[in-house]
């Protein structure tokens, strides 16, 4: 199976995202297993209290995120999709969902995570928190 065939989906959306449309583009009769994450948006982040996140995603992003999962897909054999929203999020809301589908739990487990750390730190994609006091701090930056 070819690495382009591995990457099911891999977009940046302003909208909420469809978990089971990231889950399910992972899926295959000849999977024995699929590992979903959602990153969501927390009350709290070192100590401050959290109401919402703003989302910003320079244009190239869905270009890295497409390379990174590709690249993913190549160094572990499985399936892969991710989904990162940009905009406003409140607490509870998804910001990343990310899944890996493959024959065996620990290959998808890996790979998901891995999925997951790459998208962290490469993707170029910003955040900035507003706090319940109502300051205001990017992160990650």
């Amino acid at each position: 199976m070819g690495v382009q065939s591995l990457v099911r989906l891999s977009r940046i959306v302003s909208e909420p995202i469809d978990e089971d449309a990231v889950r399910d583009a992972v899926a295959a009769d000849e999977n024995g297993a699929t590992c979903l994450f959602l990153g969501v948006v927390r009350n709290h982040d070192r100590g401050r209290n959290v109401v919402r996140l703003d989302y910003q995603a320079h244009p190239d992003a869905e270009v890295v995120l497409a390379a990174l999962c590709a690249e993913v897909a190549q160094a572990t054999g499985v399936a892969v999709a991710a989904e990162h929203r940009t905009g406003t999020l409140v607490v509870g809301d998804t910001a990343l969902c990310a899944a890996a589908g493959s024959g065996h739990r620990a290959e998808a487990f890996d790979a998901c995570r891995i999925l997951v750390e790459r998208i962290k730190h490469e993707v170029p994609i910003w955040k900035r928190q507003h706090g319940a006091d109502g300051t205001t701090e990017w992160v990650g930056l």
